[in-house]
């Protein structure tokens, strides 16, 4: 295999999870009697670019279906995160009724609807039509397809060349991200702005995050890299935020390499703080493998000596980073019999490889277990929150990355 970016041989393993299924390929009863898939979730980090990929066994088609189950609007915190992004860009950008914004993967509309209640024309395009449904629901147009160039000319040359486009939690997603990349600057126009939201590798390093690998995340970014693969599509990169969500995240702003959009400071910031860490050498990639294995090894430690006192444990968030970390660390019903999650889309299923059933949130009233695993670390506090009944009761939480901890 060569980078999907640059074509050089990857030759450097930055993470060996074994093999799992699809992280968001949850299951049905029926489901249950029937093999079950499963493809190697291997990373490599190219020696040349920097970009940290996946090993390509699993397309795009496969990971993306029609009853995809992960709807963005389930977390209160994101759709606030939404909300405060979408007043902040119409502001800055100046988007008015006469200005055309198009989301790329714009999943159940938990983004778009903030645009559409603002008069703002707005476009979705998204490839699953379970989320695809919800949004048009809402009254948002949506494009049900993949994107990259040919669809970005289809678009502009159907009068949808965009002042904004946006993409959140997206970039990492797709396979050919330099089809994808040429395809945001053929639906961009002459002064147009892109951002892109993505979780930062530098933070996934930092903060042993190893349960963010899925298949449907081929490609992990720092901005080193970002800015090389922007360039080679004619856009650069003229702005950055970094982010808290999803365990620490960059916000890219991006435009045409001839627009006016002056270059910020915080660019350069944060490409001097990727050097400093070494991300533009080997070396920043090497001895990931042991950080994520001790992980593991806390989490089914922490689980055996459960079952050994006889105390109950049970899960919230039935999340695409929790399948990683439960079928990596061989976790199945016997150590954790049940997941609840607040997604309809999810419950009365099954998580893929573990076969861990996924029940409604008023399950854990019901059994009231001494402990509850946080699988979405990234939103632990609002799950908190959400059960405080359970804690008043004594449920104690616990959540297993960075390392394992018991409030």
């Amino acid at each position: 295999m060569n980078c999907r970016h640059c074509h050089a041989p990857l030759e450097q393993v930055f993470l060996d999870l074994g093999h799992a299924p699809p992280s968001n390929a949850y299951l049905d009863a029926a489901a249950l009697r029937a093999p079950e898939t499963t493809f190697p979730l291997r990373l490599f980090a190219c020696g040349r670019c920097r970009l940290v990929q996946t090993e390509d066994y699993a397309g795009a088609d496969a990971l993306f279906s029609a009853d995809y189950a992960y709807f963005s609007s389930t977390s209160r915190s994101w759709l606030a995160h939404a909300a405060r992004y979408a007043d902040m860009i119409t502001a800055r950008l100046g988007l008015d009724a006469a200005s055309r914004v198009v989301e790329v993967a714009s999943n159940d509309g938990y983004l778009l609807r903030n645009f559409l209640a603002a008069g703002i024309p707005c476009l979705g395009v998204e490839p699953t039509d379970s989320t695809a449904s919800a949004a048009e629901a809402l009254g948002i147009p949506v494009v049900r397809a993949f994107f990259g160039e040919e669809l970005a000319r289809q678009l502009v040359a159907d009068g949808m060349a965009a002042d904004l486009v946006c993409g959140n939690n997206v970039y990492a997603h797709v396979p050919d991200i330099n089809d994808f990349t040429c395809g945001l600057a053929t639906l961009l126009k002459p002064e147009g702005v892109v951002t892109l939201e993505f979780p930062h590798l530098m933070r996934l390093v930092e903060f042993a995050q190893f349960d963010t690998v899925y298949h449907e995340h081929f490609s992990y970014l720092s901005l080193l890299t970002v800015e090389r693969i922007f360039a080679g599509a004619g856009l650069r990169v003229f702005d950055v935020e970094e982010l808290p969500t999803h365990g620490g995240s960059l916000r890219v702003y991006g435009c045409h390499e001839a627009a006016s959009h002056v270059r910020s400071e915080r660019v350069d910031a944060v490409l001097g703080e990727e050097v400093r860490r070494g991300m533009d050498t080997a070396t920043f990639y090497e001895d990931f493998q042991g950080r994520a294995d001790g992980i593991k090894n806390a989490l089914l430690t922490f689980l055996l000596e459960q079952k050994r006192l006889g105390r109950s444990v049970a899960a919230y968030g039935a999340a695409a980073k929790g399948n990683t970390l439960l079928n990596y660390a061989g976790v199945r019903p016997d150590l954790l019999p049940f997941v609840c999650d607040a997604a309809a889309a999810k419950q009365d299923r099954f998580m893929p490889g573990s076969h861990i059933p996924i029940l409604a949130p008023g399950a854990l009233e019901a059994a009231r277990p001494d402990f509850v695993l946080i699988l979405p670390w990234n939103i632990a506090d609002e799950v908190r929150e959400q059960l405080a009944g359970l804690a008043a009761t004594g449920t104690r939480f616990v959540t297993a990355v960075p390392r394992l901890e018991v409030t």
